[in-house]
């Protein structure tokens, strides 16, 4: 998804909630392979993150990194979403795919 400057946060969530989908993890190992998946702690919102990430809103973005509360899928989560043949949420801003792991259901 490319993001036009005029887009507004409003417009761009209805946009990236309708691109959300529950997926197996086991899918999304190309993009954790090239480092291109994007893990959303649970305690945040994946649509509100991605759509800060792609207007590029680093005021708001850098608070969440520094708390670890968005970065890389490491390689223990991966290893474990893997063993477990877990499902997750996903949503992408290419080029990369934004991840959450289910809540209890």
């Amino acid at each position: 998804m490319s993001v036009e400057p005029s887009i507004k946060k409003s417009e761009l969530r209805i946009i990236l909630n309708k691109e959300c989908a529950k997926m197996p993890w086991s899918d999304l190992q190309r993009f954790f392979a090239s480092g291109n998946a994007v893990h959303i702690d649970e305690s945040l919102d994946l649509i509100d993150a991605a759509a800060e990430f792609a207007l590029d809103n680093k005021t708001v973005i850098k608070p969440w990194v520094d708390a670890d509360l968005l970065g890389s899928v490491s390689d223990e989560l991966a290893q474990r979403w893997w063993d477990e043949e877990a499902s997750v949420w996903a949503v992408v801003v290419a080029p990369w795919v934004f991840v959450q792991g289910l809540k209890d259901e």
